[in-house]
């Protein structure tokens, strides 16, 4: 497994930041807990559960907020879309899953480098290194959304090319062009977010984003509907409401005392060392990517059967239902990340563990209600969307395979946190490759073209695909050897000791 390398100067702070006393106290608690003999092992399990409870609410709940509020931003400018018409629907939800989920994964599977390296940094309190981080991988990340904006530039001939109709692909293209602002957004946004989240400040995130998505709903009404706007004016107050919310938290940052000894300014240091930062965010991206993507393609398949357009509303409701419940476990990777890190940086193996367990547990118990809901509303959920009762019916036979979905998302997104806590990235990416590409792809597309089975078809063997990869995750992260992955994480942060100039490897 390919492990990652926190780097630190040799000067450390002698003061701890104020809210990490609390949190390292009570992660002590928690490994004496554990290896306490004096407790019988219903004693240890039942205190431990409580102790790893309360930290795993306190990073979980604000985490799960922030990213379902920030798809929901994204799913409110599909809906305001979609009630335009079927055509707005299509090309809404065919810009929104086909393009802009690219550079989506790609930038957050770059930002979550940070996650790893700023985790176990600040478990071990090499506080001074987490700033130089973040700014390193905004940097970074900015020359990358550079790159991305020619996809953007070029999504129209790129759909027709992947054989999406005139009509639709000139649509999505005209949604597409208003979201490039959004890409720089993600560019800074991922880095701060994974910053804090290291330290075990999600709260403010948290009410940024929800005050973020009032203004959003607000503009996104009057931009669409008194307006006049169309599609262009739901895309550009979309990337316009991801700026708000990315500079509300960088002035968070600035002023918080909580933040005074992790971000001491601007460094040039954030310029060093990139190419092999790249290298570390480049496995972190393809590890994501390869998930985010995934979905995606079950979309652009979809726009290639027979009567696109019903395919495609149908399965991108479904999709958008699954990618917003899906975020609840993207908030609990986060969380497990964090946790995981911080464990292995602080050397407390048993935490660790229990915490992989405990995290895992909880996550799976909410999608499994999730699942219970969908099936629930099925027949009605397709109307928040749109008003079309043909696409009501189509809805509510993919419900079955959503639910499984869900299920499936409730575990997989959370160990892919643990192996971010841990540096496995370049592990998992391989992983991925084989069971997405190797084997979920060409099954769902034999069994929706070739067996006629269409969007059932597909989604059935992508989903194949996923279950193969959950599977193979479960089975290496349960037979890890904690101890020898504190080990791990306390040679990467020795290794720089002596360095005056911090240099990743």
């Amino acid at each position: 497994m390919e492990s990652s390398s926190p780097e630190h100067t040799t000067q450390q702070p002698l003061l701890q930041p104020q809210h990490s006393n609390t949190n390292l106290e009570t992660t002590s608690d928690l490994e004496n807990t554990l290896s306490d003999d004096n407790l019988t092992w219903f004693g240890r399990i039942s205190k431990a559960t409580w102790i790893e409870s309360k930290l795993l609410f306190c990073l979980a709940a604000p985490a799960v907020m922030v990213y379902m509020i920030n798809a929901f931003m994204s799913l409110s400018t599909q809906i305001f879309s979609g009630h335009l018409g079927n055509l707005e629907l299509a090309a809404a939800s065919l810009g929104n899953t086909g393009i802009q989920v690219f550079a989506y994964g790609l930038m957050l599977g770059m930002g979550s480098a940070v996650e790893t390296l700023c985790g176990q940094a600040f478990g071990a309190q090499k506080y001074d290194m987490l700033g130089v981080y973040l700014q390193r991988s905004a940097v970074l990340l900015t020359l990358t959304g550079f790159l991305l904006t020619l996809i953007y530039f070029f999504s129209k001939p790129i759909l027709l090319i992947l054989g999406e109709s005139e009509e639709i692909a000139t649509a999505a293209a005209v949604f597409v062009y208003g979201l490039i602002p959004q890409i720089f957004a993600y560019a800074v946004n991922f880095p701060i977010q994974k910053f804090l989240q290291a330290q075990s400040i999600v709260a403010p995130s948290a009410y940024i984003s929800a005050a973020t998505l009032v203004v959003h709903l607000v503009l996104s009404w009057v931009a669409v509907y008194k307006i006049g706007l169309g599609l262009l004016g739901a895309s550009l107050v979309l990337s316009l409401s991801w700026w708000i919310a990315v500079v509300a938290q960088f002035v968070y940052i600035v002023k918080s005392e909580k933040c005074r000894l992790t971000w001491s300014g601007f460094s040039l240091q954030a310029f060093k060392g990139l190419p092999e930062f790249f290298k570390l965010s480049a496995a972190s991206a393809v590890m994501l990517c390869l998930e985010t993507w995934y979905f995606q393609i079950l979309v652009l398949l979809a726009g290639l059967l027979d009567n696109p357009e019903l395919a495609l509303d149908s399965l991108s409701i479904c999709m958008a239902i699954a990618g917003w419940v899906f975020m609840i476990s993207v908030g609990f990777n986060a969380a497990a990340s964090v946790r995981v890190g911080n464990e292995l940086g602080a050397g407390h193996a048993k935490s660790a563990a229990f915490s992989v367990v405990l995290v895992t547990a909880t996550s799976l118990i909410l999608s499994v209600a999730a699942a219970i809901i969908v099936m629930y509303l099925r027949h009605v959920i397709s109307y928040v969307f749109t008003d079309g009762e043909v696409v009501a019916e189509a809805v509510s036979d993919l419900c079955p395979l959503l639910a499984v979905t869900l299920i499936l998302n409730g575990i997989q997104p959370v160990l892919s946190g643990v192996a971010v806590g841990c540096g496995w990235q370049g592990f998992v990416a391989y992983v991925n490759v084989g069971c997405y590409y190797g084997v979920g792809i060409p099954l769902g597309s034999l069994l929706g073209f070739y067996f006629k089975l269409g969007a059932k078809g597909i989604w059935s063997g992508m989903m194949g695909g996923t279950a193969m990869q959950t599977l193979i995750l479960i089975w290496v992260t349960f037979r890890t050897d904690w101890e020898k992955e504190v080990e791990e994480a306390r040679k990467r942060l020795d290794k720089w000791e002596d360095k005056k100039e911090p240099v990743l490897h």
